[in-house]
Formats: C-alpha cells, sequence, structure tokens
C-alpha cells in the first residue's frame, strides 16, 4: 500500500486554499535551499553549513551542532551496487519510489531507494529521512548507511533487512509459506512499539512517525523488527503546546480520525496508528482491504462492534494461527488494540504503557502442546484456584462467560501495576542498601580520620 495523502491534494486545497499555497513556499524554500547543501557524493559534508541547515530545518535552533555521520554516495557506486538497478535487483516499490538490493564494494547487502521524480515524496522528504536517521538511532529503527544527492538524482542506502516488510508476512501469504506464529506476532509487536517510544519519549524534541504501517516495519533475521520511511516524520510539539499543525498525510487506514479531520498531529496519532498494526498482526487482515463485503473493508470498523460481544471474539483471531494461540493472551492482545484505538486521542495509552503492556504479552511464551495452548477450554472455580485467567471459552461454540477486551484492559493494569510495583520496591531497595553502605564507609573513615 503506497503513501498518500489522506484526503485528495486537489479538495484539500480547496478547503483550505491559503495554506496549501503556504505549505508549498515553506517546502519550497525550506528543502530547496538544505538539498543544495547535501554532499553531492563527490564531496563530504561541509560541517558548519550542513549543521546550520539541519537545525533551522527541523526547529532545533536551540540544539548543539550535530553531524551528519551517513555515508555520502555517488550515482555511479549506487549503479554499480545494484547491477544498474537492473530487475534483477528490485524487491519492493513505496511512496518514495522502487527499491533495489545491492551489494557495497565492501561486500555489505543494502537496499537502495530511488526516489521517483514523478512520485509522492519529494526533495523534502527525501532530506527529512536523511536528518532524521542521522540524529535517531535506535535497534528497532532501521540503519541509514548513506545517501546520493548527485545531481537530480535521490537515493538512500540502509541496511538490507532479509525477511523484507511485515506485510509481506501477514497478507497475501502464498500457500508454502509459514503464516506468522503467535509469538512471533507478539515480538513483532513490541519491538516495533519500543521504536516508537524512543521517538516519542527518548528523542528530544519528540518525533512523530506519521506513517505508522505493515509495510513500514522491516524484518531482521529471527523476526527482529525495524521501522523505516521517515520521510513524513515530523518534530512533536514542545513546551506548553498539545500539538503541532500540519497538511493531512499517511496512509489511509492507519490515520487517527482527529488528524485526518483538523490537521492537529501528537504522539496519540502514532498510537492510533499502532493499535490498527497490531490489529492486523491479531486478526491477519488489511487495515483497508475492498475484497472482503461492505462493512468489513475497513479493519477497525469491523472490529469495534466485536470487542464487547463475548460470542464474537474468536472472530478477531487470524485463521491462519487455526486456534494456536493463549486464549487470555488474545484477550489481553485485544485489551491493548481496542485502547489504542479509542476515537478519542485522550483515551489512548501513551506508547510506554503500551510497551510494557506488549513487553509483557511477549515474554508470555505460548506453548501449541500444552492444555491451555489448546484454546477449547480455560476456567478456575468460584474461589479462584485452578489457575488460568478467570476465562470460559469454547471456540466450538459453546456458552461463553469469559471477560470482555475492557474487564481484560483492568486485568492487565493490574498485572502491570504489580510488576512495576515489584520493580520501584527492588530499585528502593537497592538505593537503600547503596546508602547504608555509603553511610557505613563514611563512618569508617571518620573513625579512622
Amino acid at each position: 500500500m503506497g503513501c498518500f495523502s489522506c484526503f485528495d491534494s486537489k479538495e484539500e486545497e480547496n478547503l483550505n486554499p491559503q495554506k496549501d499555497r503556504d505549505d508549498r513556499k515553506e517546502l519550497h524554500l525550506t528543502a530547496t535551499s538544505n538539498i543544495s547543501r547535501l554532499s553531492s557524493g563527490a564531496d563530504r559534508l561541509k560541517t558548519r553549513s550542513t549543521n546550520g541547515s539541519k537545525r533551522d530545518f527541523l526547529g532545533l535552533k536551540d540544539a548543539p551542532d550535530v553531524q551528519i555521520a551517513a555515508h555520502t554516495f555517488t550515482f555511479r557506486e549506487l549503479a554499480a551496487a545494484t547491477s544498474n538497478f537492473r530487475p534483477e535487483s528490485f524487491i519492493g516499490e513505496g511512496g518514495f519510489g522502487r527499491v533495489y538490493k545491492g551489494r557495497l564494494l565492501s561486500g555489505q547487502a543494502v537496499a537502495v531507494k530511488q526516489l521517483d521524480r514523478n512520485g509522492l515524496q519529494g526533495n523534502r522528504e527525501f532530506l527529512v529521512e536523511v536528518l532524521m536517521l542521522s540524529l535517531l538511532h535506535h535497534p528497532n529503527l532501521v540503519n541509514l548507511i548513506g545517501y546520493c544527492a548527485d545531481g537530480d538524482q535521490r537515493l538512500l542506502v540502509y541496511e538490507f533487512m532479509p525477511l523484507g516488510s511485515l506485510e509481506d508476512h501477514l497478507h497475501d501469504v502464498p500457500p508454502d509459506k509459514e503464516p506468522l506464529d503467535w509469538n512471533t506476532r507478539m515480538k513483532i509487536a513490541a519491538g516495533a512499539a519500543k521504536g516508537l517510544e524512543y521517538l516519542h519519549d527518548k528523542a528530544n524534541p519528540p518525533v512523530i512517525y506519521r506513517d505508522f504501517k505493515s509495510s513500514n516495519i522491516l524484518l531482521e533475521e529471527n523476526f527482529f523488527p525495524k521501522l523505516s520511511d521517515f520521510g513524513l516524520a515530523k518534530l512533536g510539539p514542545t513546551g506548553d503546546k498539545s500539538h503541532v499543525s500540519t497538511r493531512v498525510m499517511g496512509t489511509y487506514g492507519y490515520c487517527a480520525p482527529e488528524y485526518a479531520m483538523t490537521g492537529q498531529l501528537t504522539v496519540k496519532s502514532d498510537v492510533y496508528s499502532f493499535g490498527v498494526v497490531f490489529l492486523e498482526l491479531i486478526t491477519g487482515r488489511k487495515a483497508i482491504d475492498s475484497t472482503k463485503p461492505q462493512g468489513e473493508q475497513n479493519l477497525v470498523a469491523w472490529a469495534r462492534p466485536l470487542f464487547n460481544d463475548r460470542r464474537k471474539l474468536a472472530k478477531l483471531a487470524d485463521p491462519s494461527l487455526q486456534g494456536q494461540f493463549p486464549v487470555r493472551g488474545l484477550y489481553q492482545a485485544l485489551a491493548v488494540a481496542s485502547m489504542c484505538i479509542q476515537e478519542q486521542a485522550a483515551a489512548r495509552p501513551l506508547i510506554g504503557d503500551v510497551v510494557t503492556a506488549l513487553s509483557y504479552l511477549a515474554n508470555q511464551a505460548y506453548d501449541p502442546g500444552t492444555v491451555h495452548g489448546q484454546g477449547h477450554r480455560i476456567s478456575r472455580n468460584e474461589d479462584g484456584a485452578g489457575g488460568g485467567s478467570g476465562l470460559k471459552w469454547d471456540l466450538d461454540g459453546g456458552s461463553e462467560k469469559e471477560d470482555s477486551p475492557r474487564e481484560t484492559a483492568r486485568m492487565l493494569n493490574r498485572d502491570l501495576d504489580r510488576e512495576r510495583a515489584v520493580a520501584e520496591a527492588k530499585m528502593w531497595g537497592e538505593n537503600w542498601r547503596d546508602k547504608r553502605r555509603q553511610n557505613a564507609q563514611g563512618s569508617f573513615d571518620g573513625t579512622n580520620g
């Protein structure tokens, strides 16, 4: 699914022509002047001019000087690395342009994205991508190796991700390919959430990803996820600002409703998009699927009514799992997803809380061979004995007295609160022991001084 404005650009221009003209003017003046300062590959970046343009462009005028660490390539080098961009090297296509697998002279395998000059993204997105990935580093963000700005050529060079995108493993999976199992899905969700948490909570100022979707989650060996494609990323609000206002960009089906309607962007907009992707992981369905019957084409619209219908929760599990999932884990995952896709942004959790919840779920390794793993019935006595989560479930269509996702969310929060309390107690105990040790050392030194 390509990247495009949530609304048709002509329609938006009619709705707000002055804003559109201002945006285009700013885009032309800022992006053109800054692109011209990027090295063409023949020359290295000049630190002074690059640092100044980078801070001005990103609004980091008070930030310390930083240097773009990405390597600069000539077009000739990248043409050689990809065998002149032959079809055999082609591995995908997105809003930015075509992507090719290449191999550098050093022997390193890379992915080379070539900007489509007639495409939906342009110089501004190219510059944002270079600057963002030069400033931001985290295990769950894809590594930018370098770029090329030779003449009118714009190319980005990344580490090669051998397993492709999450979308490749969730949708239109060929019959000879094994579907993702439950444990792998939770691992991918937790890792992707950690990448988003870094952008929201660790980056300063915070970064709003703005294009979180399954095709932008790339997979390394062992299905380790990394976020890619930062061309639409924006710096988040700072100080007493609650949001940033911007043109509505992103991918239909993943855009948060308040952002699509008003252009007001917050970190909670990313949380909504994460919730859609998490629903894709749970259900195996696409965010938007025109091949489905009317009423089922939009994943969120289809799933929402099922959350509180106890008889239909099983329909939310991906059929390709063939019942191989923990029932309690399914409920907890649905609880997290339902909180993320709340209509009101204020009702959605912060991504840090989502990471805590998903780390918990990812650590609950599911074994299909266990009795609980069969998923047909999990129950406990009235007094709570017998283990399990208090759920009664019959996937063969029997009666259900299970918790709703809303109740499961409360249960999950209790588990997380308990884990957090234990961690805080341990930290307090360690600090207390350190203080006692220091006091004892001080007393010893005083005695012998």
